[in-house]
């Protein structure tokens, strides 16, 4: 084996087999196929890298199409959300596809079904469907209308269509076989009738297709060379091909459906109906919380396309299900921030510090680098005055040899700026510091050039001019949950596990470069984290949102 057939996935060595057997390289076409009923999250993420990756290596079409064949939870809200996600992740469709632009021809096919003896209306409760399919372990029982005449059910399933039924009343299925070991194989439901408006057709149509029906049709009227799905689709792999045999004409390409393992997230949840509880119950503000697993959600967290991608691509694509420590993705995120986001300097937690030898009426502009890891980044300038402001940890009265941050009679240096050392402090009644007085050396001051200071001391500090300081409102994001698999646990409810202590949001002080700093734009706070301007900010108060800390705090804790 060539090196270059040991570096593809398993998904690439088919399509590489299936290149030198039955297909042609023209003929590819992937897709993905989401259904509008929610936001896209990060396991959609990944499949979305997977489809449109092929697509990039392979040169070939992908598709977007959407699978809106439930009009009872879909809606247009999440089809536009999820082809911005996608556009945002940078990726690009050849066509964009509905399962409703199919619905006359599924129909059509249907009718043909039933003519010839593979379909008929079924008049039973859903619950009688249910308990007469059997078990895995116990045949089912055929249904009494199995063999109602076709004339029959073509006459029935019309007037389903045409919304002369109660909804429930009738359903369309498939006659396969009610002994079949694959349970959905005993004559799966085709076509439920449904008086709900589609958010595409309207209220055209009285009865609406299954997915399993719809889904492989759709791949062979769009031409799909393989479909790729996570592994719960491997028992309806069967289905798909024999839904594929009803209508396969010999001179068309057939599609090939192929499983791969989905990779699961710690401390989330990723089923739509969890994320929907969530934001039903108002446990996050929106589906775009940045909190939420959502792609929307994680690009107001200040996560980027390319943390996303990074990730996807390093995780791979496997056979069996594994869970991703979310620390890996966080990983990530830090990874690719820190090559683009400009340093800049905040106080979350402010106290005062007055440098009694510098004049009252001094101030200065002193040049601060945006970002070591980037040539290209370029120098701030950033004020500096008499009074400021430094983090209240980063301060101790007294402190062993190994607190290398400010203490009375020692001292260290400003980022980008003077040495100072701690000389007394100023409290309130309560004994709470109020002001730490300092000293500085005039000739200490940092930068290049014949005049930079060449004093080394062991500890280094941000700070703001507090002459010069702009208030900003700082949402601390955690994890939104405290258990690593919080759905996972049978005898308790995934809503026990979150995280109350997931958001805290406090008031702090920026350097005031940062006015101007406009939605999304990240940055990191320097000794703190990485940090995005959130949407709800406004020219008179900047809202930051912390995206990652600068490392795996959670690794200590756990």
């Amino acid at each position: 084996m060539s090196k270059e057939d040991t570096s593809l996935n398993f998904l690439e060595h088919i399509i590489e087999e299936d290149l030198k057997t039955t297909h042609k390289k023209k003929e590819l076409r992937f897709r993905f196929p989401p259904e509008p009923n929610g936001y896209l999250h990060i396991g959609h993420a990944s499949a979305i890298c997977l489809n449109f990756g092929l697509g990039e290596k392979y040169q070939a079409p992908v598709n977007l199409r959407f699978d809106d064949t439930n009009p009872i939870k879909e809606e247009q809200e999440f089809v536009d959300a999820i082809k911005n996600d996608i556009q945002w992740l940078g990726y690009v469709w050849e066509n964009e596809c509905y399962a409703s632009d199919y619905f006359q021809q599924l129909h059509d096919w249907a009718v043909q079904m039933i003519k010839d003896g593979t379909a008929y209306v079924d008049s039973q409760s859903s619950e009688e469907i249910a308990q007469q399919k059997g078990s895995p372990n116990k045949s089912g029982v055929p249904s009494p209308y199995r063999d109602r005449p076709k004339e029959e059910s073509l006459e029935l399933f019309q007037k389903m269509k045409n919304g002369e039924f109660n909804e429930g009343e009738h359903v369309l299925r498939a006659k396969i076989d009610m002994a079949s070991p694959n349970m959905l194989m005993r004559d799966p439901i085709m076509y439920r009738v449904l008086f709900k408006s589609h958010h595409r057709t309207g209220t055209d149509w009285k009865i609406f297709s299954m997915y399993d029906w719809t889904h492989g049709e759709s791949d062979y009227i769009e031409q799909i060379s393989h479909s790729f799905c996570t592994l719960e689709f491997l028992p309806h792999r069967e289905l798909y091909d024999w839904f594929l045999d009803q209508v396969y004409d010999q001179n068309k390409l057939r599609p090939k459906q192929r499983e791969f393992a989905r990779r699961n997230l710690s401390h989330t949840v990723v089923s739509k109906r969890k994320l929907a509880k969530l934001v039903e119950n108002n446990i996050v503000s929106g589906w775009d919380d940045p909190r939420m697993p959502t792609i929307t959600g994680l690009r107001r967290r200040g996560y980027t396309p390319e943390a996303i991608k990074n990730f996807a691509e390093s995780i791979g694509v496997g056979k069996r299900e594994n869970l991703i420590d979310v620390s890996h993705l966080e990983f990530c995120v830090r990874e690719d921030l820190n090559k683009k986001a400009p340093r800049v300097m905040a106080v979350l937690d402010p106290v005062k510090v007055v440098i009694i030898n510098y004049p009252d009426d001094k101030d200065e502009i002193l040049i601060a680098e945006n970002n070591p890891e980037d040539d290209q980044a370029g120098n701030r300038e950033v004020p500096f005055s008499k009074e400021i402001y430094i983090e209240r940890q980063d301060f101790r009265e007294e402190a062993n040899r190994k607190f290398f941050r400010l203490k009375l009679g020692k001292e260290v240096r400003l980022k980008n700026a003077y040495i100072i050392k701690a000389e007394s402090v100023v409290k309130d009644a309560n004994g709470e510091i109020m002001e730490i007085h300092c000293t500085y050396d005039p000739d200490s001051k940092s930068g290049s050039g014949s005049q930079a200071s060449t004093r080394k001391v062991k500890g280094t500090l941000h700070w703001v001019s507090i002459k010069h300081a702009f208030p900003v409102e700082v949402r601390m994001y955690d994890r939104l949950f405290l258990d690593p698999s919080p759905d996972t646990h049978k005898d308790k409810d995934f809503m026990e596990f979150i995280n109350p202590e997931s958001l805290n949001t406090i008031e702090g002080f920026a350097e005031p470069s940062l006015k101007t700093a406009q939605a999304e734009d990240k940055f990191q706070f320097q000794r703190l984290g990485y940090f995005v301007v959130d949407r709800d900010s406004t020219a008179e108060k900047k809202v930051f949102n912390r995206t990652v800390p600068l490392r795996d705090s959670w690794a200590k804790i756990e």
